[in-house]
């Protein structure tokens, strides 16, 4: 990973806390309302779910918001990723908290995950 690209800087916004502890979109009710991995927009700090997961919340958030960078929302991941240069770096240290709940299972929420869910995931 390279450092943080001074380019990139105006899109990440510090202060911004995660709007939640899982995708907004899915716990909102959205199907199938279930994710694999988490990602927070660096900007106004919106939890989506990842590529991988069935509804790919966090990247159609950065493209209708215009908010192109995201970071990871794991427990011990701290990597960002800009959607339109399509490269990871290393950038600032954003408002707490840094990851879902550690307790949190993958995939989650463990109520609405049917069981054959690897079925419906996108490879990475």
């Amino acid at each position: 990973m390279s450092p943080t690209d001074p380019a990139i800087d105006p899109a990440i916004d510090p202060a911004a806390e995660p709007s939640g502890a899982g995708c907004a979109e899915c716990l909102a009710g959205s199907i199938p309302g279930w994710w694999v991995h988490l990602r927070r927009c660096a900007t106004c700090g919106h939890i989506g779910c990842c590529d991988t997961s069935p509804s790919r919340h966090a990247s159609s958030h950065a493209a209708i918001a215009g908010h192109p960078v995201l970071r990871s929302f794991e427990p011990g991941e701290s990597w960002f990723y800009n959607v339109l240069t399509e490269k990871y770096f290393v950038g600032p240290t954003l408002a707490d908290p840094q990851s879902r709940p550690s307790d949190q299972p993958v995939p989650a929420p463990a109520d609405k995950v049917p069981e054959n869910w690897r079925d419906y995931i996108h490879p990475g």
